[in-house]
């Protein structure tokens, strides 16, 4: 919810820039297969290759169908990401997309027949359009049209039409269409001029919930009445300060909003606002963020979920009764994906934990079993060979207390003292959060302690913590991670002159920048990060600009702040960095350039320092190819043992 929307909110096109060098050559890296294994396992618990750990399979979705049989989900089994029907007897399931080369994605049944929507891109590049698949298995694209973006913004209740948010008119704002289950024909119900957010629409499609980003640290709700004579947007959340919000639902009459705001403390609470008084009052408050909360068709049962601690707790509540639905005995972990049925006799959901990576449930409600559907976990592997992450805290430089998920090897003692790495998650304004990572597992598999550090401006630990790095980025966050450096080193089953850091995007950014700043570690991974922050805000895309002046206030204006922000880029100090850097990029990142990676390492490799790159043709800003992850999760353990080991 505080998450900077630079690198968290998708971007909805490639940002163009010339290169005036070509790319320098990718680095080849053997696998980890063949590599020298530098850290022994312990007897009882072997070591697992990467293919192994991206053979798990990773699903999500939880759109039930209409006559309560299937579930819509999101599946990588086939080597990149398509949708399938998962029955709920637990027969076979059913691949419904077959695509080879871009991710295809889920997004919900039609309500009264086996028509699904879905939505992809073209190589990671982010633009999004939306498709519907017939029963016969023909597809058709809603939203045609080229350097445009669109999203499904849900379904009305009369279940004969849904909506679409598309930038296809101006690519910086988007506009609300609604379309025709029948011939797939459209309206458009609110032509978006002014930069909104649209955070929620109403169940009987009477009411837009609209956002405004006036900084970093305020926002206010707007509400549309699409019945009204003059549609505008009527301010809501008329307040002083910085205060945030954003809607999370209509209750299930489409009478209330309920929103989301830190006006009332430190931490997110959950505000209802009644539409025909115009009054608020508090709906569910807890002793951190609330996440997200939404209902069941009829309203029956509310779902919240609070990001305590970096795991998720959720609730599933007995509107009538205000009591907490408690399910039977299913496996441990943190529940995601919770949905139910139209007529709310089933329920599905995962449960996901560091040592198991989501599993799709089901209930029949009032049953005494659970029904595991899906064993997602690569054959041969157990979960007792992983390992738990513990929350341990630390003390910065200037006292503040930085929390983050230590990741200790099994093999790890006093007698056997391990390699050690950083994690930096991205953002700015990202957490670290608890919940399976093949990424994570198999180098500590490979006996390399882990720390994710949850730096100062991290999301999740209240509103001054998250403020703590504006306009210092690169600074006092990046002395976190050097004292968290420094925590590590008082661990006796660390070994403490065997540290690197690595981290994606804003987290690949504070890994270059620990390099160029600080001599404190022995290598580094950069997983697309910025190096250069003039270039990148100046190259914010048009369909961003709402966001605009939020990512000004957090990082900086490059026409005003140009000096600071070059003194904080790793790329004009790259001379300052002489330990081995490894970086993967993808060369369709619309967020972080293809050019940022391509500077940084010619800069490097002109210094005479050791650099390897991986560059990914058919990639974005993060990696969907299944092929591609285990190459890069190879390069990774290859680079460190390589350079931090040996």
């Amino acid at each position: 919810m505080r998450t900077s929307m630079l690198f968290s909110t998708l971007a909805a096109s490639v940002l163009l820039v010339a290169c005036s060098k070509p790319a320098p050559e990718p680095t080849s890296l053997a696998s980890d297969a063949e590599a020298t294994q530098q850290v022994a396992a312990t007897p009882e618990v072997p070591t697992y290759s990467a293919e192994t750990f991206f053979n798990t399979e990773t699903i999500f979705g939880s759109s039930i169908n209409h006559d309560g049989t299937a579930v819509l989900v999101t599946s990588d089994k086939s080597g990149i990401f398509n949708v399938y029907s998962y029955p709920l007897d637990g027969s076979e399931p059913t691949q419904l997309t077959n695509s080879t080369t871009d991710a295809m994605m889920g997004v919900s049944w039609f309500p009264k027949d086996g028509r699904m929507l879905y939505t992809a891109d073209q190589g990671g590049n982010e633009l999004n359009h939306v498709y519907v698949r017939l029963e016969d298995g023909t597809t058709q694209d809603l939203t045609p049209g080229e350097n445009l973006k669109a999203m499904v913004g849900g379904w009305h209740e009369d279940d004969m039409h849904f909506y679409v948010m598309t930038n296809e008119r101006d690519n910086r704002y988007f506009d609300v269409y609604q379309y025709s289950t029948e011939d797939y024909s459209r309206t458009m119900v609110f032509e978006n001029n002014t930069g909104f957010n649209v955070d929620a629409i109403s169940p009987n499609g009477r009411y837009l919930a609209l956002s405004r980003t006036n900084s970093n640290a305020d926002s206010d709700l707007f509400l549309v009445d699409l019945e009204a004579e003059n549609v505008e947007p009527k301010l809501i959340t008329p307040t002083d300060g910085n205060i945030q919000h954003n809607a999370y639902t209509f209750t299930h009459d489409s009478n209330q909003l309920i929103y989301g705001t830190d006006g009332h403390g430190e931490f997110y609470q959950a505000w209802a606002y009644d539409i025909a008084s115009e009054e608020h009052s508090e709906h569910f408050a807890a002793d951190w963020d609330v996440s997200f909360l939404y209902f069941s068709d009829s309203g029956k049962y509310q779902v919240v979920g609070v990001n305590a601690d970096a795991r998720t707790e959720l609730s599933i509540i007995d509107t009538a009764t205000g009591e907490e639905v408690m399910l039977p005995e299913h496996p441990p972990g943190d529940l995601r994906g919770v949905n139910f049925s139209d007529d709310e006799q089933t329920l599905v959901f995962y449960v996901n934990s560091d040592v198991s990576p989501s599993n799709l449930m089901f209930w029949q409600v009032g049953s005494d079993n659970v029904v595991q559907l899906t064993n997602t976990l690569a054959e041969g592997m157990q979960p007792e060979h992983l390992v738990q992450s513990t929350v341990e805290r630390f003390q910065s430089f200037d006292e503040l207390t930085v929390p983050g998920l230590l990741y200790k090897p099994h093999q790890a003692s006093a007698e056997n003292r391990v390699p050690a790495v950083i994690f930096i998650h991205g953002g700015p304004g990202g957490q670290t959060r608890q919940g399976y990572s093949a990424m994570v597992q198999h180098l500590v598999n490979h006996g390399y302690a882990m720390f994710g550090v949850n730096n100062r401006g991290s999301s999740g630990y209240g509103k001054t913590f998250f403020h703590l790095d504006d306009q210092r980025h690169g600074e006092d966050d990046l002395q976190d991670i050097v004292y968290a450096k420094k925590y590590l080193q008082t661990l006796e089953w660390v070994d403490p002159q065997r540290i690197a850091v690595m981290g994606g995007s804003y987290g690949g950014y504070l890994t270059m920048a620990a390099l160029a700043f600080t001599n404190e570690f022995d290598a580094g991974i950069n997983i697309f990060g910025v190096t250069n922050w003039v270039r990148t805000l100046e190259s914010i895309p048009p369909w961003w600009e709402s966001f605009r002046q939020s990512l000004y206030d957090e990082l900086g204006d490059p026409a005003v702040d140009g000096e600071r922000l070059r003194r904080i880029s790793p790329l004009f100090h790259a001379d300052n960095i002489k330990v081995p850097v490894l970086v993967v990029q993808g060369a369709n990142d619309p967020r972080v350039l293809q050019v940022e990676s391509d500077e940084m390492v010619a800069a490097i490799r002109a210094n005479k320092v050791p650099v390897e790159y991986v560059l990914f043709d058919d990639e974005g800003h993060g990696f969907s190819v299944k092929a591609n992850r285990i190459e890069a999760q190879e390069a990774y353990l290859n680079f460190l043992n390589t350079y931090l080991v040996e």
